[in-house]
């Protein structure tokens, strides 16, 4: 049978001369009709660029097909190839007969046209719909993708929407016109776990509906487990190894997918913690970061000068300790409270309430000792200035010199972070993202600080780069005796890095304890949620139940004050708060 996509020999290239900067380099694959075929690899691999040309918006991006062919089979049994295709045929295909859906939908979105309008413009484009009823098939399209009360938000703007619902409009968009083929470019990257568990149910059951084939493109192979019926891995541009879904997992035969299935975190239910660091039980020693009752709440009023009617309750009596040499991994979906917690302990957002101290010291008073690594290495460092201004940064803001130890200090960590001494020359630019990220770990270790705070500090990293600085951050720990605060909502990661666990939700810590205790034997409902939402190889046959019920609201009236918690103990420091 003609597969419903044939890519033979994919060439793309780039810039004046696009055959000598070629970065996809004779792909070839086929996708049957009801099919999905997971395209694998990681940045700079290349598989975003072959999915781009297979609808050829690769050429609003400054790339070229250099050669191959794009078989596409229309309804009619007739077979097109998109690589030779002219603008007019390949209008009337995208959307119509190839659907995308992209990573990012805060900038795939208009940020100014409602939802409705924006959904509406497929279906006026591709089926002449206008007027009402337009409206009306905008609002089954979004029925479609289980987005309660559609008709209301139909007239948001995407402002108005969290992430996980913004991607369900990116797919009922894509699906307007039911195209016979869908792709994927990584669309539950920028997601929390549970929003992505739901994204990746709700394509499974639309293809179950529809009956449509399915490309997704991803980095993690764990991902697709539960729904991929082949897979393609990527390296270099080229396809390294490509083969059914349990083929490729059981029994990989490239270095390079032995590689990824092997030492790039994947989550194994607590199998994989830390067997390093336990907490020490004496009395006398001090944790090196301390919380107590920690509260932070914004205002909510309805203009500058009248009184606040209310406000949102952010972080809602947060305690914990840090231990000297230990990580304690805070988790939790966007929004509940986990960056908050550690900008107060950092003291870049103002607490209501609560206490905590460094050591024997109030931080408040000498924030010295906590450090803080950012998400986006990109966005960390300074362009203008070199890696040596960078990395002095902090020890002139804590009113020290550019001198013989200073540099000294320089050396050291940058010879332990992998980096070599001709780096203090150059600039940001001239480094890789993961390069990136060890030069922002230098920077917060000049002040030889005991605590430091990772905010995502591995999430905007390649796989494979992920793994080293997890290594790098452990090897750190260890040689330095440092306390990490370390905020994920990837649980594979935390998993591999973290001694304890504390996970919050709606502002509240509802359970905390020993990593693996936490993982194995999750005793409060969110975990438990969190956990079974954790995309796994082993759990390649499972699949996720749709759910559309919303994490509630944090705005709370004036003078509105939370119940005191209760706790349950199940052994050792594991314990979780009491449901109602």
């Amino acid at each position: 049978m003609t597969p419903l996509l044939s890519v033979s020999d994919l060439r793309v290239g780039f810039g004046r001369d696009p055959r000598a900067n070629e970065v996809v380099r004779g792909v070839s694959f086929d996708v049957a009709d009801g099919e999905t075929l997971a395209i694998v690899g990681e940045s700079g691999s290349g598989k975003s660029v072959t999915a781009l040309s297979i609808n050829r918006l690769i050429d609003f991006g400054g790339g070229r097909i250099t050669g191959g062919a794009i078989g596409l089979k229309r309804a009619n049994g007739t077979v097109l190839d998109l690589a030779g295709a002219g603008e007019a045929q390949l209008t009337g295909i995208r959307g119509a007969e190839i659907g995308m859906i992209f990573q990012e939908p805060m900038t795939s979105l208009n940020p100014v046209l409602t939802i409705g309008t924006q959904i509406e413009e497929s279906f006026r484009l591709h089926r002449g719909l206008t007027g009402r009823q337009a409206t009306v098939a905008a609002r089954d399209a979004l029925d479609r993708v289980r987005i309660p009360d559609a008709a209301r938000r139909l007239k948001y703007t995407p402002n108005q929407l969290s992430g996980g619902m913004l991607q369900r409009v990116m797919i009922a968009i894509a699906l307007a016109c039911n195209p016979r083929l869908l792709i994927a470019d990584e669309p539950t990257t920028a997601l929390d776990v549970t929003v992505q568990a739901q994204i990746m149910a709700l394509l499974a059951e639309l293809k179950r509906e529809t009956g449509m084939s399915v490309i997704f493109i991803t980095h993690d192979i764990g991902l697709v487990a539960g729904i991929a019926d082949k897979v393609m891995v990527m390296q270099n541009g080229q396809a390294v190894e490509q083969g059914e879904l349990n083929q490729i997992l059981d029994s990989p035969r490239h270095p390079y997918t032995q590689h990824l299935l092997r030492d790039v975190p994947h989550f194994a239910s607590g199998r994989a913690t830390r067997a390093d660091g336990r907490r020490e039980k004496s009395e006398n020693r001090q944790p090196a970061l301390k919380v107590d009752g920690l509260v932070v709440r914004f205002p909510l009023k309805s203009n500058f000068f009248s009184r606040a009617t209310g406000a949102v309750h952010a972080v809602d009596g947060v305690d914990f300790d840090l231990m000297p040499g230990e990580t304690l991994a805070i988790v939790g979906e966007s929004g509940s409270g986990k960056s908050t917690t550690a900008k107060a302990v950092l003291g870049l957002v103002r607490s209501t309430r609560g206490s905590f101290s460094v050591g024997n010291a109030p931080a408040e008073r000498n924030v010295r000792p906590v450090q803080m690594v950012f998400q986006n290495p990109y966005a960390s460092l300074n362009p203008r200035l070199t890696i040596e201004s960078i990395l002095a940064e902090p020890v002139i803001a804590a009113g020290g010199r550019v001198d013989t130890a200073t540099r000294a200090r320089m050396a050291s960590l940058l010879d332990r972070v992998g980096l070599p001494m001709n780096s203090l020359q150059r600039y940001p630019y001239e480094f890789s993202g993961g390069q990136r990220q060890r030069l922002c770990i230098a920077r917060a270790l000049m002040l030889n600080p005991s605590v430091v705070v990772l905010d995502e500090a591995v999430s905007a990293l390649d796989v494979s780069v992920q793994a080293k600085v997890l290594e790098l951050l452990v090897n750190l720990q260890r040689e330095y005796g440092l306390a990490y605060l370390f905020i994920s909502h990837d649980m594979a990661v935390v998993e591999r890095i973290a001694h304890r666990i504390a996970v919050i939700y709606a502002g509240q810590i509802v359970e905390i304890g020993d990593a693996a205790s936490v993982l194995s034997r999750p005793r409060h409902s969110y975990t438990r949620k969190l956990i079974s939402a954790v995309p796994a190889i082993d759990r390649r046959h499972e699949h996720f139940e749709i759910d559309t019920r919303q994490v509630p609201s944090l705005v709370r009236p004036r003078g509105f004050e939370p119940t005191p918690a209760r706790w349950e103990r199940f052994g050792g420091d594991h314990m979780a708060r009491v449901e109602a």
